[in-house]
């Protein structure tokens, strides 16, 4: 007969943890007695979503977003004011990633998210989170990096890959309006945008790997960019 491994045994044992609660229930559920904000009375009732607050909202979302519509959320990131860098992903392999960076550009507060190739791209790891962010599509880098200095002359292209010359991050100063450029898992940046770039910059590791996930890659400079460069407002997890 086969016997489980004893640490699993244990674990199974030992039960299931308890894990706090993620989202909220039907407005009435969890505010009995009181007005729905999406009364005409409320002078922000347009704000809210009446599908949501009928339901429940479970999105992935800050509590001080609950119950809203994707247009008031988006909205609101812009007036609250999001970073000045933007970022850029090479769309060639279809690579996985691209959805966890388009999350985490959102985290971070990125103005904007340009996707570099075919239109479609891989939102598995998005958790929806695109919509709250705006997307803009170029066929190519050269295009990509032309309109950004037609509209932005000063405007820094950074590549982030691990090749010779880069610069490490941690003695890297990011301006404050930059376009952070990001290749795919496994060969990187093209050759085309590591030459359009001003400046590559690496994340230095102690390991024996060669490199890490594009999407973590992608995650850590975003937050060391972020962090030389608090936005106007920064958003708390709870309000």
């Amino acid at each position: 007969m086969f016997e489980p491994n004893p640490v699993t045994k244990a674990a199974l044992e030992a039960g299931k943890p308890e894990f706090r609660k993620i989202g909220v229930g039907p407005w009435v559920q969890e505010h009995p007695g009181t007005l729905r904000p999406d009364d005409p009375s409320n002078p922000d009732h347009t704000r809210f979503d009446p599908t949501l607050l009928d339901e429940g909202d479970t999105r992935n979302v800050l509590d001080r977003y609950r119950y809203w519509t994707v247009n008031a959320i988006r909205e609101d990131l812009d007036t609250r004011g999001r970073h000045g860098f933007e970022v850029a992903v090479e769309n060639w392999t279809h690579d996985f990633n691209i959805g966890s960076m388009v999350r985490s550009a959102n985290a971070f507060g990125a103005a904007c998210v340009h996707i570099i190739g075919p239109h479609k791209w891989n939102r598995r790891g998005s958790l929806m989170t695109e919509l709250y962010q705006h997307i803009v599509h170029h066929p190519s880098v050269e295009e990509l990096v032309a309109s950004m200095r037609e509209r932005e002359s000063s405007l820094r292209v950074i590549a982030i890959d691990n090749v010779p010359g880069a610069i490490p991050i941690e003695t890297y100063h990011f301006p404050e309006r930059c376009l952070l450029v990001f290749g795919a898992e496994g060969p990187g940046l093209s050759q085309r945008a590591l030459d359009l770039s001003d400046d590559v910059v690496y994340i230095t590791q102690w390991g024996s790997v060669r490199s890490i996930n594009a999407g973590a890659a992608a995650a850590v400079a975003m937050h060391a960019c972020a962090a030389q460069h608090p936005a106007t407002t920064s958003l708390p997890p709870k309000q």
